[in-house]
């Protein structure tokens, strides 16, 4: 069978609006979170996304009922009898151990396969670990699985101070909290607009929870047998989805319009596009973004929120590929997301990589190439490289793209790409 590619072709000036659909790095952990409540559950602004179907295949497993109909997912965990989550699923979308949580506080046990492709520890899954073990959670690590289980006497609270300001080890850790006896303080928990939805998400289940969007998260623990589904919430808007088509917008002119989200939750990544040379503006739910002025060289370094988001570093690198003067990236959290330098160079950007830190000195235009996305952002990257470049630009590996953006070729051809997928 054929691959299937995007094919954009260069030079054309974007404008209209795009709307953004729920954030995937909330909607997944709002899913797991499910399993807490016996009963139907009711999550709107769902995106349509890859990595959303594999975590609903995760949940029909373990035994919930599952149905999609169009943003609007509903969830039934009355029928959950495995607390075993299979290679096949966690090898497709590591945030399917977002399960490890919810199992644990609804079932007392849980049986998790590790990531594949390296050890832990190099995945920080031993946060995750360490921190539940405060909990009172065992673990075993045998056969490629970890397995997990509580004692009989239950979980119980204590004070965690996290190593890292990990998501995914903040969420799993708060979610088991909320079945822990006592009080639980998570310090230098992360800070990110998706902690705090699945805050907001558990304490309509019947948790209390409380310092959500600060480093220090306090949870009071309740019965686990009080909890109960929520009819209705709705997700966050997607910020990184927000941030790839403003950086589109930047680069193609404007002016683009994104509607569905917060502009405070982009603080840093507005600041910085108006550092590139962008003009913006802001709504209580949209941002308009435009440009006339050459693009300025910024740099950048990622860190955890409220800090520039590593999910948007390789966009952002496409900016300074075609942006005057000389920028400095640094990645302060993903070793490898500079991956991504290797195939903008073959579009012809300038970029040096030295240990975590990118040079980039702008040239005038990129070139099309036949290009290949190595992960989810880069090959959104790759994309927007070219909406800019000279000629046609083929993008390959869509899976990655299809993970995490709903319509992303319909979406960029409705505000005037040249670009299709075939």
């Amino acid at each position: 069978m054929q691959e299937e590619l995007i094919k954009v072709s260069g030079g054309a000036r974007l404008s209209g609006v795009v709307p953004i659909t729920g954030a995937k790095n909330s909607v997944l952990k709002l899913m797991a979170a499910s399993i807490l409540a016996s009963g139907a559950t009711t999550i709107t602004n769902t995106p349509a996304i890859s990595d959303v179907f594999i975590m609903g295949e995760v949940l029909k497993r373990l035994g919930a009922q599952v149905h999609l109909d169009g943003h609007v997912m509903t969830i039934d965990t009355t029928g959950i009898n495995s607390y075993e989550t299979p290679y096949d699923l966690v090898v497709q979308m590591r945030a399917s151990v977002a399960v490890l949580g919810p199992l644990v506080g609804r079932f007392g046990r849980a049986r998790v396969a590790m990531p594949g492709g390296c050890q832990i520890g190099s995945r920080k899954l031993d946060m995750h670990l360490l921190g539940l073990e405060e909990l009172g959670v065992s673990f075993e690590v045998s056969h490629g699985y970890i397995n997990a289980t509580v004692p009989k006497t239950g979980l119980k609270a204590a004070h965690v101070t996290l190593e890292f300001a990990s998501v995914g080890a903040t969420e799993n850790l708060m979610v088991a909290a909320c079945c822990a006896k006592g009080t639980t303080v998570i310090e230098n928990a992360a800070r990110e607009p998706e902690i705090s939805d699945l805050a907001n998400f558990l304490n309509l289940m019947g948790a209390r929870i409380s310092g959500q969007g600060t480093p220090v998260i306090t949870v009071e623990g309740v019965d686990p047998s009080s909890f109960v589904p929520v009819p209705s919430y709705s997700t966050v808007g997607d910020r990184i989805e927000a941030g790839t088509f403003l950086v589109a917008g930047a680069l193609a002119g404007g002016p683009l319009t994104v509607q569905g989200v917060n502009p405070e939750f982009l603080a840093l990544p507005l600041k910085k596009l108006k550092s590139f040379g962008a003009h913006i503006e802001t709504g209580e739910d949209f941002i308009t973004i435009s440009r006339e002025e050459p693009l300025k060289a910024t740099d950048i370094q990622t860190l955890p929120y409220p800090g520039f988001p590593t999910d948007l570093q390789p966009q952002f690198m496409v900016l300074t590929a075609v942006a005057q003067g000389t920028s400095v990236i640094t990645e302060n959290i993903f070793e490898n997301r500079f991956m991504f330098a290797d195939e903008l160079i073959r579009m012809g950007a300038n970029i040096r990589i030295e240990g975590h830190h990118a040079i980039v000195e702008g040239v005038e235009q990129l070139s099309g190439a036949p290009v290949r996305a190595s992960d989810l952002r880069a090959g959104a990257g790759l994309v927007l490289a070219g909406l800019v470049a000279d000629g046609e630009t083929t993008v390959g590996e869509l899976t990655h793209i299809d993970r995490g953006y709903e319509g992303f070729v319909d979406k960029l051809k409705a505000v005037g790409a040249q670009i299709e997928r075939a």
